[in-house]
């Protein structure tokens, strides 16, 4: 058995060296279905289409965080999760349905910043009307402005200070490395923010049923059994996801 192992190992080695001789002699060789080829150098325009495909990779990969942090993502998804433990179900609805739905509630809101996009920086790169690096500058500038209407003053003065940077006069100043953590921490506050005043109609059941079992001698009676009914109840009849969804998107207007 090791001298097969050892055999194929020889044999593996030979068929290499060939290929790799092969190729050295010869700058392009074609076997069935592979192609080596060793290019010369001095091709600079093969570099840069490399260099633009690994950022291109790159921005992908990173696309997930951005369409996370950058957008009304954060905001949606942890109201609705809190309203989701405020009712007392935190599995109901799922997960995949709370984050479906911020989804979609993301896409509407920011949809006016994609058409913006797509018509200032999209279409006219598309068009060769402009060049890739203004199409970004231009594509950056909806995005920003999204931002900066949620995020507060304070929270931008706090990253600017962090990075020894004065105080800009203008807004076009203050560069997205500063604004994009501000508007993170700005939006995790208005999400809880939205999450505690939702919190307190659910609680004022919970004491009031605690309340009355307590007096009625029933102590090792759960209240959460008791009162979970009633919170459904009164989130169905006040409409609750309408004027969850209401509120929430009114908010970033």
């Amino acid at each position: 058995m090791r001298n097969n192992n050892r055999f194929l190992l020889v044999v593996g080695l030979l068929i290499l060296t060939f290929l790799l001789t092969s190729c050295a002699a010869d700058p392009a060789t074609t076997a069935p279905g592979v192609t080596l080829s060793v290019l010369p150098n001095g091709q600079p325009a093969q570099v840069t289409s490399g260099v633009q495909l690994l950022i291109l990779m790159t921005v992908l990969s990173v696309a997930p965080a951005i369409l996370i942090l950058a957008t009304s993502f954060t905001r949606l998804v942890i109201v609705l999760s809190m309203v989701r433990n405020a009712i007392g179900t935190p599995t109901i609805p799922p997960n995949q349905i709370v984050i479906g739905l911020a989804l979609i509630l993301t896409f509407f809101i920011m949809a006016p910043v994609y058409a913006k996009i797509d018509q200032t920086a999209i279409q006219p790169y598309l068009k060769n009307e402009i060049n890739q690096e203004t199409a970004l500058k231009k594509a950056v500038e909806p995005v920003r402005e999204f931002m900066f209407k949620q995020t507060r003053q304070k929270d931008i003065e706090l990253f600017l200070s962090i990075n020894g940077k004065e105080r800009p006069e203008q807004l076009s100043d203050i560069q997205t490395v500063d604004l994009f953590p501000a508007f993170v921490i700005s939006e995790l506050r208005t999400a809880f923010t939205m999450g505690f005043i939702i919190y307190i109609p659910f609680l004022i059941i919970d004491l009031v049923i605690s309340s009355i079992l307590l007096s009625m001698g029933m102590m090792m009676l759960p209240p959460s059994l008791v009162s979970l009914p009633f919170k459904i109840l009164l989130f169905v009849l006040v409409d609750g996801w309408y004027l969850l969804v209401k509120s929430l998107v009114l908010s970033f207007h």
